[in-house]
């Protein structure tokens, strides 16, 4: 109820429903990834310093251990190496970060946590034996603190890292060797950075593929749903392809073959009702003819209904014929093979075969337009195309009248337009000509099958052209337009 007094949600399509999806767990993905690296950066660094402290304070017990014994380490040349490396002013540039102070403190107290040693000349004979790392390193224990300078500022602080001097096993000293975390800030910053860039531009690129992808899905489903109402319509539709999800190229080809097996069934039912009501006309004349052949009559007459038996026997094949080639074309949605076409070429061998019933009404063909045009299409489907509109030209042309046929190209079109000097079709006629079996009485009398416009029809849509039939002055115009295609040699 509630739903129903709200209205029915919106429908978003399916690629947008996917990629909303997609962008969801791409940001929360980054947004995790993100936070877990960067909080990691930090402690990772102070570990990697601390463990590079943990040797430098080790290597300097080691080399003051002598002194130390001998209780001149004050006065020692050691000693006075570490004043002079507290006062260096190094100019070294590290991954773009230019270093120019000495970060590193050196520190030795005696056994009693009394500093002999400082590089920074601070704290010379003042008591240190209650910072943990010279309390717990006399004690035989890893020494290790982190002070900070000012509580307020958190990058204020600095670690400590101590190893003991000793003599035998005799702890009678401790080095300290200490490094301001601020100094390491720097280098971290630029790795949160640079790993910040890296994931805002890889998530740009998964969006980006993954909107690609989407886009790609919803094209696809909007060819099937507009191949498939086409389907239920009746109307002629090429087969849409696909080359990366075959599953909907599957689909396309489930709904390709059942549309054929449904046109089949269709089309038989369809064209024996035709054929039986078309088929009744000529073989009741037929079968009155024959029976009053059996009466006696005389020469004259038994010509008559004999000519007409031949008439209407000739009427059911042409008939036949037509319904089977038009039944075969409405079957194909696409041309299987295509072939560069030349219209002029084609235009003149029409005109060559139909010259002789042309003569025999005193027609004349003209001919305007451009002398050089080619198409691509079915060179056979084309040019019975081309038959059908010129006997539809003969047979309506006034007795002494005039074809004319023009060419023009443009545009990437290619028209051909048949014009036939007579009487105007009638405007009720007009929209029905292309119906199957729609017909109108031909200047004799005679009346057609009803199907060559159909037939043109079904062939310019295969060629993805288009038939058009009007009056003009003084006759009616029909025109078939194609797509220019390039002479291939």
């Amino acid at each position: 109820m509630f739903i129903h007094k709200l209205g029915r949600w919106p429908k978003i399509p399916l690629g947008l429903r996917l990629f909303l999806l997609y962008f969801v767990m791409v940001i929360l993905t980054t947004y995790f990834v993100s936070s877990t690296v960067m909080k990691q950066i930090k402690p990772t660094v102070r570990q990697v310093s601390e463990e590079t402290l943990v040797d430098m304070a080790h290597l300097l017990a080691v080399m003051v251990e002598d002194d130390l014994q001998a209780g001149t380490l004050s006065q020692s040349h050691f000693a006075e190496q570490i004043r002079l490396y507290g006062s260096r002013q190094p100019d070294a540039a590290i991954w773009d970060i230019t270093k120019k102070t000495i970060n590193h403190r050196i520190y030795v107290t005696d056994s009693q946590g009394k500093v002999l040693v400082d590089s920074w000349q601070q704290d010379v004979g003042a008591d240190f034996s209650r910072w943990n790392d010279v309390y717990l390193t006399l004690r035989g224990e890893y020494g290790a603190r982190s002070t900070a300078l000012n509580p307020e500022d958190p990058l204020s602080t600095v670690m400590h890292v101590a190893a003991p001097v000793k003599n035998g096993d005799e702890v009678i000293g401790v080095v300290t060797v200490a490094k301001a975390n601020r100094s390491a800030q720097p280098f971290i910053d630029a790795s949160k950075y640079r790993v910040l860039s890296w994931l805002i531009v890889m998530s740009i690129v998964a969006l980006f593929i993954g909107a690609l992808i989407a886009w790609r899905i919803n094209t696809a489903l909007y060819k099937l749903d507009d191949y498939a109402k086409k389907i239920g319509q009746g109307e002629k539709a090429q087969k849409p392809s696909f080359r990366v999800f075959y599953e909907y190229e599957r689909l396309s080809d489930a709904l390709a073959t059942m549309r054929q097996q449904l046109d089949g069934k269709d089309y038989v039912e369809h064209y024996v009702q035709t054929l039986t009501h078309e088929l009744k006309s000529p073989l009741s004349a037929i079968k009155g003819a024959s029976e009053i052949l059996q009466m006696p009559l005389s020469d004259e007459k038994r010509q008559l209904f004999a000519s007409n038996i031949e008439k209407e026997s000739e009427r059911v094949q042409i008939l036949i014929d037509k319904l089977l080639d038009l039944a075969q074309l409405e079957q194909q949605s696409e041309l299987v093979e295509k072939q560069p076409i030349d219209l002029v070429k084609l235009l003149q061998d029409v005109e060559s075969s139909l010259f002789v019933r042309a003569q025999q009404k005193g027609i004349t063909f003209e001919f305007s337009g451009d002398k050089s045009i080619f198409i691509k299409g079915d060179t056979f489907l084309v040019q019975q195309a081309l038959f059908n509109v010129f006997e539809n030209a003969l047979d309506f042309v006034n007795e002494q009248g005039v074809i004319r046929v023009s060419l023009l190209s443009q545009d990437g079109l290619c028209r051909v337009s048949i014009y036939n000097s007579g009487p105007h079709i009638p405007e009720y006629a007009l929209s029905r000509l292309t119906e199957r079996f729609y017909s109108l009485p031909r200047q004799n009398g005679d009346k057609s099958t009803g199907l060559g416009l159909n037939f043109v029809e079904q062939i310019m849509a295969l060629h993805n052209g288009k038939l058009e039939i009007g009056n003009v002055t003084g006759g009616v115009d029909v025109a078939l337009t194609f797509k220019a295609g390039a002479h291939t040699p």
